[in-house]
């Protein structure tokens, strides 16, 4: 099964997997559609973090990839995804690389539709694109409004860079050909990527966080990002407000203080609606189950384009308040031992709202409830840009939950008995 906020991209992911491809294949291939399908939140000049358990090696690990600040901090990010994909999919993966990088490349060179999801974030960030020769190219029409949904949209720069990410591994994004033009690019529009930042560029291999709700074992990231940081916090709170006779009986309230609690205790009082985030999980056959959230901090991150290379920047996280971007990606495994495959794998992101969807699904599960349905799940509709993706097992049942306030899709590719 795979789940995602744009459906094309889900559709490469699920295709894979009817390739013969495994979980993490499947991710990779959904992240770099995603980088063509839904840029706004996924870009190849974003970052991020994912979370792997793969229950016949016994092992869970956590691929740390965030988007960070130049050594002289300036407007753009340093890009981590390409990197951390790459990462990841050498660590599990079952197909060659080529394989998860081409459909992205195809979709870019051959066009693909705008899809609601992206068309909807489109319409909110028109100041954004107006402001960037290459995106206004992309999602403006001939009026200067942004494109509508089912508009066809080709980016041939990108499908280059796409070409070159698959022939030549993540090495020509960070110190070939792609690094060349993304580092002259930043001197010359008054950022300050260097090509040492980008040489420098590794996705951390961890050990995740593991704390118990109910007889789950539940993997978060770790305490060393800020995702991590703030999701223990957060399930810290939560654990207090279910201690109390109130809380103990209302899941929804007890998530609801917990969350207010954990913004409190990050002094964090207002966010950007759109802090251009986005989450997706995989889950095969064999029980690898694969989640991920990415960021571009911000919709379309900096909202400038390196020429040549389709390649979006994504803003620096000391730049603006979007900088919290990566404190509320939230991937999360849960299983009831460390060699069982999962019973929950979710992702929040773009806000505190996706955190706590993902943070109630748990708190639910734990209390004996199923979520087997797309309403089952807590929505983020109140923050629209604030999404939650799941993957719920209860027994020899699995679900894909996309959220049921957004424009997702969940998709089951059936699997032989052999």
């Amino acid at each position: 099964m795979v789940v995602g906020d744009e459906p094309f991209a889900v559709k490469t992911g699920a295709a894979i997997l009817g390739q013969g491809g495994n979980a993490v294949d499947a991710a990779t291939a959904m992240y770099f559609a995603l980088s063509v399908t839904y840029p706004v939140a996924a870009g190849l000049g974003g970052g991020g973090i994912c979370i792997v358990h793969d229950p016949a090696k016994n092992t869970t690990q956590e691929f740390d990839f965030e988007a960070r600040d130049a050594a002289q901090p300036g407007a753009y990010a340093v890009p981590g995804n390409v990197r951390g994909f790459a990462v990841m999919q050498a660590s599990y993966g079952a197909l060659p690389w080529q394989k998860v990088v081409s459909p992205a490349e195809v979709q870019a060179r051959t066009g693909v539709p705008i899809s609601k999801a992206l068309a909807t974030r489109l319409a909110e960030a028109g100041d954004v694109i107006r402001l960037d020769a290459g995106l206004a190219a992309l999602y403006l029409d001939e009026s200067g409004k942004p494109k509508a949904a089912g508009t066809v949209v080709f980016n041939p720069e990108l499908a280059d860079t796409l070409a070159a990410i698959r022939i030549n591994g993540s090495d020509v994004f960070y110190s070939g050909a792609v690094a060349d033009k993304i580092a002259a690019y930043g001197g010359s529009e008054g950022g300050t990527i260097a090509k040492a930042d980008l040489a420098a560029t590794k996705a951390e291999i961890s050990t995740p966080r593991v704390t118990r709700i109910g007889s789950d074992y539940v993997f978060l990231p770790s305490n060393k990002v800020g995702s991590g940081a703030f999701a223990g916090v957060l399930f810290d709170n939560l654990a207090k407000a279910q201690s109390t006779s109130v809380g103990a009986k209302d899941i929804q309230a007890a998530v609801v203080w917990a969350m207010q609690q954990s913004l409190k205790d990050y002094h964090v009082a207002e966010l950007p609606k759109d802090l251009g985030a986005t989450g997706f999980v995989a889950m095969d056959a064999r029980g690898q189950a694969v989640a991920c959230a990415v960021t571009m901090n911000g919709p379309f991150g900096s909202g400038h384009t390196v020429r040549g290379t389709g390649v979006t920047l994504a803003k620096a996280p000391s730049a603006s308040a979007a900088g919290l971007a990566s404190a509320f990606l939230s991937p999360i495994i849960a299983a009831r031992q460390a060699d069982d495959p999962a019973e929950l794998a979710g992702a929040g992101a773009g806000g505190p709202n996706g955190a706590a969807a993902i943070a109630y699904a748990l708190a639910r599960i734990a209390g004996g409830d199923e979520i087997l349905t797309r309403k089952d799940l807590r929505t983020t509709g109140v923050a629209p840009y604030d999404t939650v993706n799941a993957i719920v097992c209860s027994g020899r049942t699995c679900s894909a939950l996309p959220d049921p306030a957004a424009n997702g899709l969940g998709a089951l590719v059936p699997v032989k008995e052999k």
